[in-house]
């Protein structure tokens, strides 16, 4: 295989294996940007895939599973806004905990049953197709991957140019602050925990009905954290962060694709490598950018 055909075929995986981590991206980047740490994407992308592919399964068609995910990802994320604001809860306690119980309820659950495969259709672009080495990567993929054309810049809108963007990053910035001004914000952060369970349920079905066609045991293999990790390699920008996640999805790549193409390298450090990278990423830019400065801390009216 020459280098381009090799070239190529990374890139295009690369390519598949960053839409589901942009999708899940796009809803954490917003949930950080309001001061919500959201740990549970790992549960929300976990369970939407098993959801996308029962649904699926169940109706015939791939689309309406893709729906479903969408939807199981919005309810994961109803449930944890709800347990760490008006149960206040510990957020992280249950992101973590949301995280073990879909793992532990999905795993149980694919042994019950068995799902026919389904995957959402094909979209080639005639022409742009064609085009050497980036062709085939970004111009003949699942018709869902096309979405973030339009809900990238609608994020970007969101967050930098509505009203309700601005009162978003001012609770995530000085809820107290927000808070004398009117703004709830305890119901802006629910909101945006909404959005990043749709996005990242989204993320979860796309990678079961658009690249696989079904749901194995732990699917998403930890890329909820990769998700976090990306945002923060992003310094909580939306165009760094999905840089973060085409460098993810092509580190992962890499792992697939190279001893396919013949190189031998050590099988652990491959499996390894996109979690070591992920790992490296936070030490980095954690210390050198400013995250939102009431992420992840909870607010109380008439604390300080």
């Amino acid at each position: 295989m020459s280098v381009l055909d090799s070239t190529t075929t990374i890139l295009a995986s690369g390519v598949r294996l960053t839409v589901p981590l942009a999708f899940a991206a796009c809803g954490e980047y917003l949930a950080e940007r309001a001061g919500a740490m959201n740990i549970s994407v790992e549960a929300m992308m976990l369970s939407a895939a098993f959801t996308s592919v029962a649904t699926a399964s169940a109706t015939g068609n791939a689309t309406a599973g893709l729906m479903a995910g969408v939807m199981t990802g919005l309810v994961v994320g109803f449930v944890h806004g709800n347990l760490s604001h008006r149960a206040q809860i510990n957020t992280f306690v249950v992101g973590l905990v949301l995280n073990a119980l879909v793992l532990g309820l999905t795993s149980y659950l694919i042994t019950t049953e068995q799902f026919a495969s389904h995957q959402v259709g094909l979209l080639s672009i005639p022409l742009l197709e064609d085009i050497p080495l980036i062709g085939k990567s970004l111009f003949s993929e699942r018709w869902p991957a096309y979405l973030l054309i339009l809900l990238i810049p609608l994020t970007w809108w969101l967050v930098e140019r509505s009203r309700w963007g601005l009162e978003l990053r001012a609770v995530g910035e000085n809820p107290q602050a927000a808070d004398v001004t009117g703004i709830k914000v305890n119901m802006r952060r629910r909101q945006a925990l909404l959005w990043c369970g749709a996005l990242a349920g989204l993320g979860g079905a796309y990678l079961a009905v658009g690249e696989v066609g079904s749901f194995n045991q732990n699917m998403t293999a930890g890329r909820g954290y990769i998700v976090i990790a990306a945002v923060i390699f992003g310094a909580w920008r939306l165009g760094r962060t999905m840089l973060g996640c085409l460098v993810f999805g092509l580190s992962d790549a890499m792992r697939l694709a190279l001893p396919a193409l013949g190189v031998t390298l050590n099988a652990q450090l491959l499996v390894a490598a996109p979690y070591l990278l992920a790992l490296l990423a936070m030490l980095l830019f954690t210390t050198q950018h400013r995250e939102p400065a009431a992420l992840g801390r909870p607010f109380e009216r008439g604390s300080t």
